[in-house]
């Protein structure tokens, strides 16, 4: 199995910080200004340069409270400007209903000519969701993970079925149904994550694509990589159990440097940056997937990933461009001799 690589839209809350995102979020915060923004032009410049070079998706993260373009919007003015890039939209259970994600969803994935895919996202922001979602946090995390499956339901039977009824504990639908259809059949792509054993289950049982879950705290490939092959067996085990395939996919922070001292010397700086609060702790915590090395070490490890069943890599690095750049001309050429 070849790697297929992704790429996280550059958004405020999902990259380290660096100059030219630092500059946008100035702009974000203050009325005004002339021109188009500069935290949109730098998104479509990386991404319209990541789908030239190969990159076969991009993750667009939401976070509601904060100076970050919607998802929503940013995911459409995305698939405009692209036309071969999965474009993978978050989605946070609470802060939205099921049947306004099946009909915008619908919507972008006809606009986008069936490349749009859900990344399913349960939340863990309390002030966010007081405000977003009129204090739709639920305190219970097998509730939170309960109404994420009763939450996939509801879509997927908008997306695929003529008339829909539904009597659930958090969602209730009467003789429903969704003129619109979207186009990828027999519906978008769902992606999604859990670390609670409930939520796996449900995962397992109504999503496409699970993002393995990744130690915190360390990038010691040969002490992950066991670690992700027993993540894997398990949901490999629940996907068995409910029936369906199940695909996998990790989202890492890559850093590639010509040694292997330099690489640890900037995973350090991550994750001390990663420690000064939960939305710096996003781009450190995906350190745990282990690719930090020189490009001959980071194809080794991405094989190895491969082969533990791992599809799809969602990538980020520091500075953005730079790193994006690095990986592709670096990297991504040995798996292109491989598919040669």
């Amino acid at each position: 199995m070849s790697p297929r690589f992704g790429i996280w839209t550059p958004l405020p809350h999902t990259i380290r910080p660096e100059p030219e995102m630092d500059r946008a979020i100035a702009r974000l915060r203050s009325p005004g200004g002339e021109g188009s923004d500069p935290s949109w032009q730098m998104a479509i410049d990386i991404i319209a340069r990541a789908e030239t070079i190969g990159f076969a998706s991009t993750l667009i993260a939401e976070r509601w409270l904060g100076p970050d373009l919607s998802a929503w919007m940013l995911s459409a003015a995305i698939a405009a400007r692209t036309s071969t890039i999965e474009i993978l939209t978050a989605i946070h259970p609470g802060t939205i209903e099921p049947a306004q994600v099946a009909k915008m969803g619908a919507s972008l994935d006809r606009i986008s000519a069936g490349r749009f895919a859900v990344n399913l996202v349960n939340g863990w922001f309390v002030e966010e969701l007081a405000l977003f979602g009129q204090g739709a946090l639920l305190d219970d995390p097998d509730a939170r993970y309960r109404r994420m499956g009763e939450f996939l339901r509801v879509i997927s039977a908008l997306w695929t079925e003529e008339c829909v009824n539904f009597d659930g504990e958090f969602y209730k639908l009467s003789d429903a149904r969704l003129p619109l259809r979207p186009q990828g059949t027999p519906r978008p792509q769902i992606y999604t994550a859990s670390r609670n054993p409930i939520g796996r289950d449900i995962v397992a049982g109504l999503a496409d694509v699970w993002f393995v879950e990744t130690p915190t705290g360390n990038w010691d490939f040969d002490e992950i990589r066991p670690k992700l092959a027993a993540t894997i067996a398990d949901m490999r085990a629940r996907a068995e159990r409910a029936g369906r395939p199940m695909r996998y996919a990790i989202s890492a922070h890559v850093i590639c440097e010509d040694s292997l001292g330099q690489a640890d010397e900037q995973a350090r700086a991550l994750a001390e940056l990663g420690n000064r609060d939960a939305i710096s702790a996003v781009a450190a915590r995906a350190l745990g997937a282990g690719l930090v090395g020189t490009p001959a070490i980071l194809a080794d490890r991405i094989g190895q990933l491969t082969e533990l069943g791992i599809e799809t890599m969602m990538l980020h690095f520091h500075p953005m461009r730079e790193g994006m750049e690095r990986f592709a001309s670096r990297v991504m050429p040995y798996f292109h001799a491989q598919a040669a």
